[in-house]
């Protein structure tokens, strides 16, 4: 019986690894849609985007299975929790790599800022960076690893900060930038939400391993 167990879990961190593979996709190719103005790839992060809802939804209907059919002690409810609460953690990272897409679409603007396209670019590279670590500390559940990159966050809100400051100082100069930088805010703004979506996920690594909630992220998200 408790084999069985053992496998129901680790199927389950299987489970979130995949799903973390669809969201770093979905970030990917949603920041790149937005720089090189491609809405097609855009429009696939869209349609694609039912793929990581199922996963979050058969991740649930597993834990609960779990919790109702093994009645499972302190250290499996946990790693239990754990995936539960991390995964919908992904899933609003995707609805923001969504977002990003949809800004992609929508944009009317034909005047464009390339030094905030390459700013946001550098974003998104940290920022994708930040997400395939946490992910890697998961499955590692190593703590501490954890909380360094919960640290990192911060060169991510400093960057998001940067690029705010600068659009809005190009779109003060030239009214014909106002449409192209709101969507640079948008699009930087998503991206640092994921970032603090990032160091959620840091949290509860740390919850995993100690049975202790930490709080990591003064933007913290619920």
């Amino acid at each position: 019986m408790r084999q069985n167990f053992e496998e129901e879990l680790t199927s389950l961190h299987d489970h979130f690894s995949e799903m973390g593979t669809l969201v770093d996709e979905a970030i990917g190719k949603s920041v790149k849609s937005f720089t090189t103005h491609d809405k097609e790839l855009a429009q696939k992060v869209i349609d694609q985007d039912y793929k990581i809802n199922e996963a979050e939804l058969l991740l649930e209907n597993k834990c609960f299975e779990l919790i109702a059919l093994q009645q499972p002690v302190t250290s499996d409810l946990r790693r239990i929790v754990t995936v539960m609460k991390a995964c919908v953690d992904l899933e609003r990272m995707g609805d923001h790599a969504v977002s990003i897409a949809k800004s992609t679409i929508r944009v009317k603007g034909k005047e464009r800022i390339p030094q905030m396209e390459e700013k946001i670019h550098e974003l998104s590279i940290k920022v994708k960076v930040l997400v395939q670590l946490v992910l890697e500390a998961y499955l590692e559940r190593d703590d501490q690893k954890a909380r360094k990159i919960a640290e990192s966050d911060d060169a991510i809100n400093t960057l998001s900060k940067e690029i705010f400051e600068r659009s809005i100082k190009e779109m003060r100069k030239d009214t014909n930038l106002v449409i192209g930088g709101t969507d640079y805010l948008l699009v930087a703004k998503n991206l640092e939400r994921i970032g603090d979506y990032v160091t959620n996920i840091c949290e509860w690594i740390i919850y995993l391993e100690t049975g202790k909630i930490a709080e990591l992220n003064s933007n913290h998200l619920n």
